[in-house]
């Protein structure tokens, strides 16, 4: 990481962490790992948001795709680095346990409404585990449950004329086989303090913005097992005047996404330090506001 600001978040997850984020982010089979990619999405995220702060970018809003969420709540403030990663360490072990003992998979539907997301969910899903996880965009929802009943939902959603697309993902996150790891992430999370942030976060299990530090602990606690409210997260800071939106972290998924939701809106990725200056040079030309989202 080039930028100072960014250099010190990487520095400080490394010394947390007890391994080196840069080289294993640039590991791929370190990367394989749920326990290595968790907080290294984490830290990359975060950095990128304190180069943008170092550029003097304001911030009206925040919100983090599912592991981005826990990005989110540091970046604002409300929760401290060390114990943001700690917890967020909890939930990447907590959740490869309960992948590897109760095996599952995630498939993401183009073409198909949230509500015909829900009926394949309910025919698909009869008598075993499948879940609606990720609200992504208005027709992009991303099922999670057992390979069995992920398999009958790709069929049929299918032969109503949607795509389905498997992702490579190591378990069924967001959905009822990550019962087991919800316990021993909810204990990690009320060890934390939480404070009011420096400006509103949007939680995934919401999908609504909020200061409250009772309601953002609560909300992250159901986190692992809750639908990623995604599109109506977009649509909501869209709502509260955000006319900016910054996608702080690697690759250009979310912005995509907002793309879609917030149609008339601008939308950048940041992925390095000279994109961040760049992307701060624009915003500081315009007099709108701005919102950063994690990546995760």
């Amino acid at each position: 990481m080039e930028h100072p600001a960014g250099r010190k978040v990487i520095q400080g997850a490394s010394k947390v962490l007890g391994w080196n984020v840069a080289s294993a982010s640039r590991d791929p089979e370190a990367l394989k790992r749920t326990d290595i990619v968790q907080p290294a999405i984490f830290a990359c995220d975060l950095a990128a948001f304190e180069v943008l702060s170092a550029e003097k970018v304001r911030f009206d809003a925040a919100a983090g795709h599912s592991l981005g969420e826990y990005a989110a709540l540091v970046a604002t403030g409300v929760v401290k680095l060390k114990a943001g990663l700690t917890a967020l360490m909890t939930r990447a072990t907590a959740m490869a346990k309960a992948s590897a003992e109760r095996p599952g998979a995630m498939t993401a539907l183009i073409g198909m409404s949230l509500e015909s997301a829900r009926e394949v969910c309910q025919v698909a899903g009869r008598g075993d585990v499948l879940a609606v996880a990720n609200e992504n965009a208005e027709k992009q929802i991303v099922l999670s449950g057992s390979v069995q009943a992920i398999e009958k939902a790709e069929e049929l959603a299918r032969s109503r004329g949607a795509k389905a697309i498997r992702l490579p993902v190591a378990g069924a996150f967001h959905s009822p086989l990550m019962d087991q790891a919800v316990q021993p992430v909810r204990e990690a999370i009320s060890r934390i303090q939480f404070h009011r942030p420096k400006f509103p976060v949007v939680p995934n299990a919401s999908g609504k913005p909020t200061d409250q530090p009772v309601v953002m602990r609560d909300l992250l606690s159901r986190h692992l097992i809750s639908s990623v409210k995604w599109d109506s997260t977009l649509r909501s800071m869209a709502d509260m005047g955000v006319d900016w939106f910054v996608e702080a972290g690697p690759g250009d998924v979310l912005g995509k996404l907002a793309r879609r939701a917030v149609p008339g809106r601008q939308v950048r990725s940041v992925g390095s330090p000279e994109k961040a200056r760049a992307v701060a040079s624009e915003i500081h030309g315009s007099a709108a506001s701005s919102a950063t989202e994690g990546a995760g």
